[in-house]
């Protein structure tokens, strides 16, 4: 709602208006953004859906292509329609990135779907030499999405924004914060890159071709393995506050590993009598913990301590009252975590007190 509106504002962008090459989100909402890049006769490049064919879409019109036409382009179907792919050796030089967000701060902290699309996507365009450091990254949101969001939420690898354009109004964040230097294959299992090797024939070249350059290209899961004594004892130091601005950990304990994250703000929680527990299970074998709390920040549904039983695929998330226990169950339902749906549902000890 509300979305060509604030897309309308990227026209009245100084970094918009010297832009030549922009890359926009293929998602519905930036329709509008990508509508006006080609309006303004700027070269515009889409991502690939999932990057399952290649990395960019080059948008091009027809001849003599009238406003009717344009505005087909820039739908998904006109993407389709109207488009070359460019590859790793396409000769792409963005001067203006434009995602969307689930939620966004005035920093230009930003939080994504959950998954890792658009951060991978700027970090590929990093490695192939599409953008440069001072290339401004641009989000379009509704006005409700802007929050404030706690530093501790975010990882190296996660992509921030110079400009926030909502309906009502245009915010440049001047955010500090580093942007990607390019993809963080040492961090690759906990960003979701071991999986996304399987899904995205281009990563895998990009990888082959990074190797034979001479970089380290050794994935987290290929590393040699910690002592899980103190990797355990960093775990266990973690916590995930159960209120609107969490202040989760990025890391994530080894699969199998059986740990509790408890809340410190509350240190009578354990052995209350107020709480209610959620069971999470169908947990493939492959999940970390940390995409199980990323998704939970996602649905704002972060519980009080988390009981993380990985080897018996499974979870039990503690929550202080019953309603936000009811919200994480049906904000939870169907939700799909490595390729498993989850089986979400109140603990049976829950049920059988109801």
């Amino acid at each position: 709602q509300g979305s060509l509106q604030a897309c309308s504002s990227l026209r009245e962008l100084g970094v918009f208006s010297r832009a030549r090459e922009v890359k926009v989100d293929p998602d519905k909402p930036l329709e509008g953004a990508r509508l006006a890049a080609l309006q303004a006769r700027k070269t515009l490049l889409v991502p690939t859906p999932r990057l399952r064919t290649g990395l960019f879409n080059r948008i091009v019109p027809p001849p003599g292509a009238t406003k009717e036409v344009l505005r087909k382009c820039a739908t998904s179907q006109g993407v389709k329609e109207h488009s070359v792919p460019v590859g790793l050796d396409g000769k792409a030089q963005v001067d203006l990135v434009v995602v969307g967000s689930v939620a966004v701060s005035e920093k230009g902290w930003r939080i994504g779907k959950g998954e890792g699309y658009a951060d991978m996507e700027y970090a590929m365009m990093v490695s192939m030499g599409a953008v440069q450091e001072d290339t401004p990254v641009v989000t379009i949101v509704h006005d409700c999405q802007v929050l404030d969001i706690a530093e501790e939420l975010l990882d190296d690898h996660d992509l921030t924004v110079d400009y926030i354009l909502t309906p009502t109004r245009t915010i440049q964040t001047n955010c500090k914060r580093p942007k990607p230097q390019g993809i963080m294959w040492h961090k690759a299992r906990g960003w979701g890159c071991s999986e996304m090797l399987g899904k995205i024939p281009i990563l895998k070249t990009l990888r082959t071709r990074e190797k034979q350059a001479g970089k380290d290209v050794t994935l987290q899961d290929e590393q040699p393995a910690l002592a899980n004594t103190s990797r355990a004892a960093l775990t266990n130091h973690k916590v995930m506050a159960a209120n609107t601005q969490p202040r989760a950990a990025p890391g994530s304990a080894p699969v199998g590993q059986s740990h509790v994250e408890s809340d410190p703000v509350n240190p009578t929680l354990e052995g209350s009598d107020t709480i209610t527990t959620v069971y999470v299970g169908n947990l493939p074998a492959s999940l970390r913990v940390s995409e199980l709390k990323r998704a939970l920040r996602e649905f704002q549904v972060i519980p009080g301590r988390l009981s993380w039983q990985g080897a018996q695929h499974r979870a039990f998330l503690e929550y202080r009252d019953k309603g936000a226990a009811d919200r994480a169950v049906s904000s939870l339902q169907g939700l799909r975590l490595g390729g498993n749906t989850l089986r979400v549902e109140l603990a049976k000890s829950q049920r059988n007190k109801g």
